[in-house]
């Protein structure tokens, strides 16, 4: 059964890892790969990436990405969002550390932030907003 779109919204706005697709060109399967995002039920979603990875060229090419999110428990649900990037701008430390609080343990995220702030190399936010949604609820298993 399709979701409601507050169902929805709030089902993407959980801390899932979400798959991010994004067109590869011709001859190849979109790129797939886990990410960490953002969203507030109404408002854009943002990823965070390196400013050189295959990921922001392929979406800067593009100029649009779709996210899929998924749970299995306590029954097995779905949301896929795709839509236009809307912004692009460098990432911040305290962008960071809002993405890394989402997902670590409170006493992780300070690390956790150190760290990649020093090793991944310079990064970007990209802002994409929601156009089309693709939902479901198929029950329990």
């Amino acid at each position: 059964m399709a979701l409601t779109r507050e169902e929805r919204e709030t089902f993407l706005a959980e801390p899932h890892i979400a798959a991010l697709a994004v067109d590869a060109g011709a001859g190849r399967a979109p790129l797939t790969v886990p990410i960490w995002y953002q969203y507030e039920p109404g408002g854009d979603v943002w990823i965070m990436t390196g400013l050189d990875s295959r990921k922001n060229e392929l979406i800067k090419a593009s100029g649009r990405f779709s996210l899929m999110v998924d749970r299995l428990d306590p029954t097995i649900r779905y949301v896929s969002v795709e839509g236009p990037v809307v912004e692009t701008v460098p990432a911040t430390v305290e962008r960071l550390r809002e993405l890394a609080a989402r997902y670590l343990p409170a006493e992780k995220v300070d690390g956790y932030v150190e760290f990649a702030w020093k090793d991944h190399g310079e990064q970007v936010v990209i802002r994409m907003r929601p156009e089309r949604w693709v939902s479901s609820d198929l029950g329990t298993v």
